[in-house]
């Protein structure tokens, strides 16, 4: 299935709703067109762990008689939804892409998946994450050519919007997991500011965020503002604040084009993709800030060096400590993969270098603060290019350090705390390639409003 920005029809529902009030739609009917997709699709996508197909349609049909009297509980009542298997869901298990955790099933709702419930929101099912978040493949294709990795961990949720399966799905950050996702798969994705969202029992991790992949830029904030109106923040975190409606697109006076330490890995014909819709920004009046003309911009490219690494140690070490246990009672659960980029990684860094790692993340995000005085927000590609072929391991050589893609565009935003926006803009040789927004810790409303208008009045771009 060729991909084209400019022709691919996302599932969207906030569009939808007009029709439920009358009848001539409802959220049974939305969520039956769902539930045949998924029927279509999922041999080949394999974006699922488990369906609630049943569960679904209660749900569906207890929103259809909200709308038709005029009450719906918000304006994602009704809405079809997936939830990565790393969250907590009351009615199906939580297994985390793990041996380890095979049949868990802790009865009990993640903050997220609570907040979504009193919203009125159908959840579906549980889509599918890498083995406990971390580097491992999925089972999980790509909807736009099944040879290729949906990305990870957030692949199910990543990938079933972009196969058109569900209007959006929740995911989760802490290196790349759903950025990187929402590039390869053509859909929008919101990586909040730190903490913005509850992440309920997903509270081991410093980088660890909750986030959503939606085919539209509305459904997208309207999923996130409905979580975190009702469930808050993080302890001790502001919670995402907004409107309660999509942020209306907002033209930026300057933007920093930022390169990273990925730059030099990115494919030239990703790059020329790029390179043209940074060419209609600037054509828009908007000024467009480089390293080579900047002393700021400069300063925060050379802070970058290393955050890769700096970003995998922490999170090795911090997700080492929460699996470590398990990990030596059952050591045949866990794949060499996850053993070596986990555990043997946190085992070279020690406390020292962890803490060292700190202290960088913190020279970085003042770095980054310091840009937010001269940019409204900063413009990068979302991943080194379409997404890879992924065709095993070599025998005999170590595991491939990420075959799920390369996640040096990801790292930044992880690191910073800083809110990112995918905008599903760009195509090279048919596949989806994404244009990335990050704004600073705090603006994410801001930061939504410039990526939609990127979405909404530039032109896409295919290679």
């Amino acid at each position: 299935m060729t991909y084209d920005p400019a022709t691919f029809e996302p599932l969207r529902y906030h569009s939808a709703t007009a029709a439920f009030h009358d009848g001539t739609d409802s959220p049974r009917d939305y969520l039956e067109r769902c539930l045949a997709t998924i029927t279509e699709r999922e041999p080949v996508v394999r974006a699922w762990v488990v369906l609630n197909e049943e569960g679904a349609r209660e749900q569906a049909d207890a929103s259809t008689e909200r709308w038709r009297r005029g009450e719906p509980l918000s304006p994602v009542d009704g809405m079809p939804i997936g939830i990565k298997d790393l969250l907590e869901t009351r009615d199906m298990p939580t297994q985390m892409g793990s041996a380890a955790f095979a049949g868990n099933f802790p009865k009990r709702d993640n903050a997220a998946v609570w907040a979504l419930r009193q919203a009125g929101a159908v959840i579906v099912g549980k889509t599918v994450t890498t083995e406990l978040g971390g580097p491992e493949p999925s089972p999980t294709t790509n909807p736009f050519d099944p040879r290729r990795t949906p990305g990870g961990s957030s692949s199910g949720s990543g990938a079933a919007v972009g196969a058109r399966m569900v209007p959006a799905a929740i995911a989760t950050q802490t290196g790349g997991s759903l950025m990187r996702p929402a590039s390869f798969n053509g859909v929008w994705g919101l990586k909040p500011s730190q903490g913005a969202i509850n992440r309920g029992e997903r509270q081991t991790a410093s980088m660890t965020t909750h986030g959503v992949h939606a085919g539209s830029a509305q459904d997208m904030w309207l999923v996130a503002i409905a979580i975190a109106s009702r469930a808050g923040g993080d302890p001790g975190r502001p919670a995402l604040h907004g409107p309660a409606t999509p942020p209306p697109a907002r033209v930026p006076g300057t933007i920093a084009l930022i390169e990273t330490e990925a730059w030099g890995r990115l494919e030239p014909s990703s790059l020329r993709a790029f390179e043209q819709v940074v060419a209609q920004v600037e054509a828009a009046g908007v000024t467009v800030l480089r390293r080579s003309d900047d002393a700021v911009v400069e300063r925060f490219e050379q802070a970058l060096v290393g955050a890769t690494e700096v970003g995998s140690g922490i999170l090795a070490w911090e997700h080492a400590w929460a699996f470590r246990d398990l990990a030596a009672d059952r050591p045949d659960d866990f794949s060499d993969r996850a053993k070596r980029f986990f555990f043997d990684t946190a085992t070279r860094l020690g406390a020292e270098g962890y803490e060292e790692a700190l202290r960088t993340r913190a020279d970085l995000t003042a770095a980054y603060a310091l840009l937010g005085t001269r940019a409204d927000a900063v413009l990068l590609p979302t991943s080194s290019g379409p997404a890879p072929i992924w065709s095993g391991d070599v025998p005999g050589e170590p595991p491939v350090r990420w075959p799920t893609g390369d996640p040096g565009f990801n790292f930044p935003s992880s690191l910073l705390g800083a809110p990112a926006v995918n905008v599903p803009l760009m195509a090279v040789d048919g596949l989806p390639f994404g244009l990335q927004v990050m704004g600073q810790p705090g603006t994410d409303a801001r930061t939504v409003a410039i990526a939609r208008w990127m979405g909404e009045d530039l032109e896409p771009v295919s290679m």
